[in-house]
């Protein structure tokens, strides 16, 4: 899972990570908010869900205490990370605060 993880992160697109886990609420509550988000930036960035539970080596080396846990990546470099419930609003803005 780490090389397919690298090989996706290192993209020239922006890649939104979200670390969740099953029995979490609130990630739960996000996936909604995850794919209106996708349907408002389109293609400007990949989404990929991450389950913490199943990759607890990927939640160790990123350091993942709390979920949902979300970073954005491109080309490999980490440019914004914050955990806890968001708003498509936000998600959006952030997004597009990276794009260019």
């Amino acid at each position: 899972m780490n090389a397919k993880f690298n090989e996706i992160i290192n993209q020239s697109q922006l890649v939104l990570v979200d670390f969740y886990a099953d029995w979490c609420g609130p990630c739960k509550m996000m996936s909604p908010v995850l794919q209106e988000t996708k349907k408002a930036v389109k293609d400007d960035v990949k989404i990929i869900k991450i389950n913490v539970d199943q990759h607890q080596d990927l939640a160790a080396e990123f350091m993942v205490r709390g979920v949902p846990t979300f970073m954005l990546f491109k080309e490999g470099k980490m440019l914004w990370r914050q955990s806890g419930v968001l708003s498509k609003n936000q998600l959006v803005e952030i997004i597009n605060q990276h794009k260019n």
